[in-house]
């Protein structure tokens, strides 16, 4: 099981090197051409999620990409470090704001995997997707 791990300061300009990444990682993996579009699109929707919570909750660390090569499938966890309670500012409007992006992103994101599953705690969230990989073909 062939692991790559990318760590990207919490700034927008990263995240189409992670979508590079990812989609470079996955076509290695056997994951399906057809396929690398709404994975490069699923994990810029992640990372930007992830760099948008770093920059709502004044985070500095940064955001985090494991991409992994299963056997039969190619995962990719995208984490944050930020609660899962969003602060409240001085305006409410930037708080629904903030909360309608993050919902539009996660149903972007399970618009285009089908096998994702979203966790959050209050030291930080992940989001875990996977696709099936193609099986070698033997002669």
């Amino acid at each position: 099981m062939a692991t790559v791990e990318l760590r990207f300061s919490a700034s927008p300009e990263h995240v189409r090197t992670a979508r590079l990444v990812a989609a470079a990682v996955a076509r290695r993996a056997g994951v399906d051409e057809s396929a690398l579009d709404e994975l490069r699109l699923a994990v810029g929707e992640a990372c930007s999620r992830a760099v948008g919570l770093h920059a709502i909750h004044g985070l500095t660390s940064p955001v985090r990409v494991v991409l992994t090569e299963g056997e039969k499938s190619f995962s990719i966890e995208v984490g944050d470090d930020a609660p899962s309670t969003v602060p409240a500012p001085r305006e409410s409007s930037a708080s629904e704001a903030a909360e309608d992006t993050d919902e539009l992103g996660l149903a972007v994101i399970s618009g285009l995997v089908d096998d994702v599953e979203v966790l959050s705690a209050a030291n930080g969230g992940l989001i875990r997707m996977s696709w099936p990989t193609a099986t070698p073909s033997f002669p």
